[in-house]
C-alpha cells in the first residue's frame, strides 16, 4: 500500500484519483482485493488496510428535497437523514435510487467517490472526520482506498461539515 506518483495516477487512475492529482493535494492510494461475498463495502476495506472504520468514509447517494446530495460518513455507523437534510437546509431526505446514484455520479455501488464525479452534487462531511488527521474514501472502484486530509476532501467537494453520523 505505497504512495503512487502523479504520473502512475494520471496513467491509470480513476477519475477521482485524477481529479487529486489536478488539484495539487497530497493523498496515498490503498489496494485490495475485494471479496465480492463481503457484506459492507467499508467495513471490508477497513479490515483489509488494517485501518479503523472511524477513520474509513463510506461516500452515500441521498434525495433532498428532490436534489441528489452526497453525504460521507464514517463506516463504523449510519446515516441520519433527518441530520442530512438539515444540514443542507432541506426538509425530507431519503435514500436516492441506486440506479439514479450510479449514472449521477459515474462510480458503481461500493466505489463511489465523492471526488470526481459526472456531476457535481452538494456535499455533506459528517464533523467527526475532523478529529482524523487524514481519512480514506472510496477512490472511485471497489477495492480501492484514497487517504487524505479532511480538509482537503471538504476544500476538493465544497462539502458542508455537519453531524449527519450516527452510530
Amino acid at each position: 500500500m505505497a504512495k503512487k506518483s502523479k504520473k502512475q495516477q494520471q496513467s491509470g487512475g480513476t477519475p477521482a484519483t485524477v481529479s487529486l492529482t489536478a488539484a495539487g493535494v497530497d493523498f496515498t492510494l490503498h489496494s485490495y482485493d475485494h471479496d465480492p461475498a463481503h457484506p459492507s463495502y467499508g467495513e471490508e476495506a477497513a479490515e483489509a488496510m488494517g485501518v479503523s472504520p472511524d477513520r474509513v468514509f463510506k461516500t452515500l447517494v441521498a434525495d433532498v428535497d428532490g436534489a441528489l446530495t452526497v453525504a460521507v460518513v464514517p463506516v463504523s455507523g449510519t446515516l441520519d437523514l433527518k441530520a442530512l437534510a438539515a444540514a443542507v437546509g432541506g426538509k425530507r431526505a431519503t435514500m436516492a435510487d441506486p440506479t439514479l446514484a450510479e449514472r449521477t455520479t459515474g462510480y458503481v455501488r461500493g466505489g463511489i467517490s465523492p471526488l470526481g464525479q459526472r456531476k457535481k452534487l452538494r456535499t455533506v462531511l459528517d464533523d467527526s472526520a475532523e478529529s482524523h488527521a487524514t481519512i480514506c474514501i472510496s477512490a472511485g472502484r471497489r477495492g480501492l482506498e484514497v487517504e487524505l486530509s479532511p480538509e482537503d476532501l471538504t476544500k476538493l467537494t465544497e462539502a458542508v461539515l455537519a453531524p449527519i453520523g450516527r452510530g
